[in-house]
């Protein structure tokens, strides 16, 4: 039996209980799933043995893609970014031309 603000969960055949906010489950259990996967996809490779150096590795994969999103996003901020100030120095341009073509 669980406690109310403990999760139990299945990760490559093992049970763990986590204590967890109630507002936060949901994303535990999706994170606990997500690692599962792949703790799995990395077992039935072959080429890693023990649940140790499975977790690892899936942590590295996992670290990996997340750094690389991460890297990602920043480029697509910083593109952003400089289309917003092109856009800004187009109507800074144009409210300058026409305050120079109204008459004094």
């Amino acid at each position: 039996m669980t406690q109310p603000n403990t999760v139990t969960l299945q990760i490559l055949d093992k049970e763990y209980c986590i204590s967890c906010p109630a507002d936060q489950r949901s994303n535990l259990e999706s994170a606990a799933r997500y690692l599962d996967g792949k703790m799995r996809e990395i077992r039935s490779g072959g080429k890693v043995i023990g649940a140790d150096r499975i977790a690892v590795m899936a942590a590295l994969n996992i670290t990996h893609d997340l750094l690389h999103k991460q890297q990602r996003l920043d480029k697509e901020v910083n593109s952003t970014r400089e289309r917003v100030r092109d856009l800004i120095d187009q109507v800074d341009d144009a409210l300058a031309i026409d305050q120079d073509e109204r008459p004094n």
